[in-house]
């Protein structure tokens, strides 16, 4: 009787377990997330994109087409057939791409999970993070970095005038091929304080003057378009100094050994996080609920030196997740990183990001 009772319950059992992978099964769906690759992706991964496929049994496929989301959804939409479910994307692109109506407002107290102690999204996301259709993961900087096997001991670079600085500090520099932050970087090695920097390049002079800087290092550039390529080109030695995501570079020095050091001077200071394309949020809501909570952005802050857009993550953060080492020094946040930090003004690069580009462009061509 009792071997019938235990072959009974293992049965119903095994026949429960049977039926919730059934029902797993039968809901697990494909999603489709575009994001920036590397570094940053990994921390994605581990953080948010693995704990949901267990969970859901969804599965996720890795687009790394941040770089260009923008032009992608935008093409995407005039071909009808919108082929992204979720797209990692900056602020200003978001704005430019809402105002489109290429993506999804969100209802972030509706849609998003309330901090731990109730305290609900609108609330507990750093202050003025949230947009009509942006959802923040992180806080991030581009910087400049240095390979410090390139200059000696005693004479090595700690500002972004040094950057500019052909005679003192010589070799080749890697920049995004934007004019956003480039622009600011001109500005501020040509004297202009980092609070001004807006106000300056709000004017007809104050373009034609980041121009005029960045003239005095262009045949010293390599320009890159994807975010792997500055930590790579620095490993090489083909450039002394790169531009970069301050993540890349803290992976690259921490988790590969490089000997890369940031410099902080005039770090151009921005959050970045999710849109959803017009049509898509029905099929990444429970994602994004899970993906966007107190834990997971925690989670990923051990993963790679980006601060966590919610406030009630950040006590959870100590320490990184492979080596151990104390995360606080490495996060643009950090105060002695923060003193002569840029906000990125992304009003004013939604408003003239495409022009800038097209004299940009042309710049580059002449």
């Amino acid at each position: 009787m009792l071997k019938s009772r235990l072959f009974k319950g293992t049965a119903m059992a095994a026949v429960g377990l049977s039926a919730l992978s059934l029902a797993i099964g039968a809901h697990a769906q494909t999603l489709n997330i575009v994001s920036w690759g590397g570094a940053y992706s990994m921390s994605q991964q581990k953080a948010y994109n693995e704990p949901w496929m267990e969970k859901s049994g969804d599965k996720i496929v890795n687009i790394d087409r941040s770089g260009n989301a923008l032009a992608g959804l935008r093409a995407q939409s005039q071909a009808g057939n919108v082929t992204w479910d979720l797209v990692d994307m900056l602020p200003a692109d978001a704005k430019i791409a809402c105002a489109e109506g290429l993506i999804e407002p969100i209802d972030h107290d509706a849609i998003l999970a309330d901090a731990p102690d109730g305290t609900p999204p609108s609330e507990d996301f750093v202050q003025g993070s949230l947009d009509e259709c942006f959802i923040p993961q992180i806080v991030y900087s581009n910087i400049v970095a240095f390979n410090t096997e390139m200059f000696p001991e005693d004479h090595q670079p700690s500002t972004i005038a040094d950057v500019f600085n052909l005679e003192e500090f010589p070799g080749k520099r890697a920049l995004i091929r934007k004019p956003i932050n480039n622009l600011e970087w001109a500005l501020v090695a040509d004297g202009v304080a980092p609070a001004d920097v807006y106000d300056v390049l709000s004017t007809e002079e104050g373009v034609q003057r980041a121009f005029a800087k960045l003239d005095t290092i262009k045949d010293q550039v390599i320009w890159w378009t994807e975010g792997a390529q500055p930590p790579q080109l620095l490993a090489d030695k083909e450039v002394a100094f790169a531009s970069a995501y301050n993540g890349r570079m803290f992976n690259a020095q921490v988790s590969e050994n490089q000997p890369f050091k940031i410099i902080w001077d005039a770090q151009v200071f921005e959050l970045d996080g999710w849109v959803v394309p017009t049509g898509k949020l029905d099929k990444v809501k429970d994602y994004l609920y899970f993906a966007t909570d107190t834990q997971r952005l925690a989670d990923q802050a051990k993963y790679i030196s980006y601060g966590p857009a919610r406030k009630s993550s950040a006590p959870m953060v100590s320490t990184h997740a492979e080596t151990g080492i104390p995360m606080k020094t490495h996060m643009p946040t950090y105060p002695p990183n923060f003193k002569t930090a840029i906000p990125k003004d992304n009003e004013f690069w939604a408003d003239n990001n495409d022009e800038l580009t097209q004299r940009f462009d042309a710049w580059l061509a002449q």
